[in-house]
């Protein structure tokens, strides 16, 4: 029997950079960022203008990857979704070339029954799969399969797509 397959996004997605950056801005410039802000933007949107260049100065570190939380309910969801379907982990993180070897600690760490081969570090997302679960529509432009548009503070706004707010409603949707 084959299996439908799965192709799930990292960042805002199982993995929360929204979270490093919160605690970032106020550890070492004293903002106080909280998600409310955020409603309907990227986070860059909240930074004032002497600070936008720290945001990517951030992710292109290394490490900054490493220790990032993992959404919640993502690991046993995921778990689940593991036994009925064929899921890949696909990431945009060749943007960030630092990021690779901390993204594949990371998954190993917190998602060891995915094997190595079911992870795509990529630029453009060009898969085919039958699911896609991310938080940019911009992954979706070339993909055919059901798309479900994970919650992220910047996307609330949207409504042209299929939307799930946590993995609690992935499980409902897909088990």
């Amino acid at each position: 029997m084959n299996k439908l397959s799965i192709a799930i996004d990292m960042d805002e997605v199982i993995a929360d950079p929204i979270d490093k950056f919160i605690t970032l801005y106020q550890q070492d410039h004293g903002y106080n960022y909280t998600l409310d802000q955020m409603h309907g933007k990227e986070f860059g949107e909240l930074l004032p203008a002497e600070l936008t260049h720290t945001l990517r100065e951030y992710i292109n570190r290394k490490g900054f990857f490493r220790d990032l939380k993992p959404i919640p309910d993502a690991q046993e969801t995921i778990a689940e979704l593991h036994k009925k379907y064929d899921v890949y982990i696909v990431s945009a993180a060749t943007e960030f070339p630092l990021s690779l070897e901390d993204k594949q600690a990371w998954l190993a760490d917190h998602f060891p029954f995915i094997s190595w081969t079911n992870i795509m570090f990529c630029g453009h997302k060009i898969v085919n799969t039958d699911i896609m679960i991310d938080d940019r529509t911009k992954n979706f432009a070339k993909f055919s399969g059901r798309k479900l548009l994970f919650t992220s503070p910047h996307n609330v706004t949207l409504t042209e797509y299929e939307r799930v707010n946590t993995w609690k409603e992935v499980a409902e949707k897909l088990l």
